[in-house]
């Protein structure tokens, strides 16, 4: 790390007086050369302190420096990408660049040479025409960081600049930020990723507004050393053995990795006694010590699913897709998919920004009609009886889809109107899941004004409230930090034990391990299909690689079908 580009001390932000402070004491040191990590739960205060920082907002009180003056006098010298993609979807990707560099006085005479080596760098110069409403999620984000660069920083501010974007895409971009570091710009990444964090070369970690931990992410994970164990050999399902150990009191966290746990022990001798399943302690990461400060992930058992009706599986699969192509003029975005996925289990759909899952899922909502092929939801064929499948099904968006100017309780009353609930069953459902989902104070709040863990489980709780057999899940996660998506999996995985079929897409590879089936898409293509564990076996032997995460599962199998295809686009040459 070199030299303070921005320094923060003791910063206080208060919205409404009597309130709690969004930022309560708070106090950072950003250097050059290197990238400072901001993680912390959604609402913890990480987006309003990059706002004060990039001079759109001021503090209540303390000190402020950027370049040693306050942030309002050193524009020139900040970079900053926000949190949603803030660029105009209307406009060209070199529109967008003019626009910018309209907007920070880049001399007319420089700007090619400046377009022309961002363009570059970000891989964009191919896409120089396209409208950015347009582009995948990665290139949306590469655009916004060329924006953010279109005249050279000190420093560079990225809120959340992965969220949304495949795992191929990160690393893309993370290794575009550290060459930056390397040109002595100071960074400051906030993340909800906290396998970024641990990257980073200090980590910043803020909760309700206040500082619970700065320093190397070594540090954190250290504390949490010899507590960390994989639980294998075990009879019955992994969710729930996964269930039954959650609600121990020494148990702190936990995760599923295929067929196997991955727990987080208050003490290094607990569990000891147990019997009915091997473990063996494993290396601790950052999301471990992470999870431990924040006071630990949730219970394993789930409110939702104690609720929930048991679903009559029957003899026939919850999801059935034959054949399912999707063409768009000459374009076809999906082609030939076919797969099933019984009752009680979770499906994963994975593969990169644009590759087609979005289309396959669609297909199977009912909101695209196939160009070929055929499938069914809970029996209903999607082509005849396509009103009666989408009753079957519950569906959260990629994207918030619910009315932002309804408040929760309009939301929830529309809703199981939609879903044909009687006055009667609409009232004692809508007064379950917000008992469940903890919705009780904020009913009377717009939508659109809740942060980004609230609407999801306002999103997920619309879904459910008809307790339908079969769930569509898309991107259900994106943007929400590690304990909220824990608290959502405990719920999904107590739904699959009542029975009820998961349909889900993800770019979090952690949340894959959770899915019993998965196949992987790729330039509209299925190109792998198999449990986790097996696709795991399958690039190790394929990449050479050694007991591969998911992520590097996912890269592995990506650039080897990249590799076929080049290799076959050559011969026909």
């Amino acid at each position: 790390m070199g030299t303070a580009v921005a320094r923060v001390r003791d910063l206080v932000k208060r919205f409404d007086e009597g309130q709690h402070p969004a930022l309560d004491m708070v106090s950072m040191t950003i250097e050059t050369g290197g990238v400072t990590g901001l993680v912390g739960p959604d609402g913890a205060g990480k987006t309003t302190l990059v706002r004060i920082l990039a001079g759109l907002m001021d503090p209540s009180s303390g000190i402020l420096e950027v370049m040693g003056k306050e942030p309002g006098k050193t524009l020139e010298a900040i970079g900053y990408m926000p949190q949603r993609f803030g660029l105009y979807e209307d406009l060209s990707v070199i529109q967008n660049l003019n626009l910018y560099a309209d907007m920070r006085a880049v001399a007319p005479e420089e700007r090619e040479a400046v377009f022309t080596q961002l363009l570059d760098f970000t891989d964009l110069d191919r896409f120089r025409q396209r409208l950015a409403g347009n582009l995948s999620g990665g290139m949306k984000q590469k655009l916004g960081l060329a924006c953010a660069l279109v005249k050279t920083p000190r420093l560079l501010l990225l809120d959340e600049p992965s969220v949304g974007v495949d795992p191929i895409s990160r690393r893309e971009l993370w290794a575009m930020v550290q060459e930056l570091t390397g040109e002595g710009i100071g960074v400051l990444w906030s993340t909800a990723y906290l396998d970024e964090a641990e990257k980073c070369d200090t980590v910043y970690l803020l909760n309700e507004g206040k500082l619970l931990f700065d320093g190397p992410p070594k540090a954190l994970t250290g504390a949490v050393e010899d507590r960390v164990v994989q639980v294998t050999d075990y009879d019955g399902t992994p969710r729930r053995l996964l269930t039954r150990l959650l609600d121990r009191e020494d148990v702190v966290d936990g995760t599923i990795q295929g067929s196997s746990l991955r727990l987080l022990l208050d003490q290094p001798d607990a569990l000891e006694g147990e019997t009915g399943f091997a473990k063996a302690k494993v290396a601790p990461r950052f999301e471990d010590g992470f999870i431990e400060r924040l006071g630990g992930g949730p219970k394993g058992t789930s409110p939702l699913a104690q609720a929930y009706r048991s679903i009559d599986a029957g003899n026939r699969p919850a999801i059935e897709a034959h054949g399912l192509t999707k063409r768009f003029g000459d374009f076809t975005a999906a082609s030939d998919i076919s797969f099933e996925v019984p009752y009680g289990s979770i499906f994963g759909l994975l593969g990169p920004n644009g590759a087609g899952k979005s289309t396959t899922f669609k297909m199977l909502c009912g909101l695209l009609t196939p160009t070929e092929g055929d499938g069914s939801v809970a029996g209903n064929n999607l082509l005849s009886a396509r009103g009666r499948a989408r009753a079957a099904l519950g569906y959260m968006a990629q994207k918030f889809s619910l009315y932002g100017d309804l408040s929760v309780a309009q939301n929830l009353n529309f809703f199981a109107g939609a879903y044909g609930l009687e006055k009667g069953r609409a009232r004692s459902a809508i007064e379950r899941v917000t008992e469940i989902f903890d919705l009780g104070d904020v009913m009377g709040t717009n939508a659109g004004g809740l942060p980004l863990g609230f609407k999801q489980r306002l999103a997920l709780a619309a879904a459910v409230l008809h307790e339908p057999p079969v769930l569509f899940l898309d991107e259900p996660t994106s943007g929400v930090d590690p304990v909220t998506r824990r608290e959502f999996w405990t719920h999904i995985n107590g739904l699959v034990e009542k029975g009820v079929a998961v349909l889900v897409t993800t770019h979090f590879m952690e949340e894959a391990e959770y899915c019993d089936t998965i196949t992987l898409i790729y330039r509209a293509k299925q190109i792998a299909n198999g449990t986790p564990d097996q696709l795991k076996a399958e690039a190790a032997q394929m990449a050479g690689l050694d007991r591969p995460t998911m992520e590097e599962t996912f890269i592995a199998m990506i650039e080897a079908s990249e590799a076929k295809l080049e290799a076959q686009a050559s011969r026909a040459a």
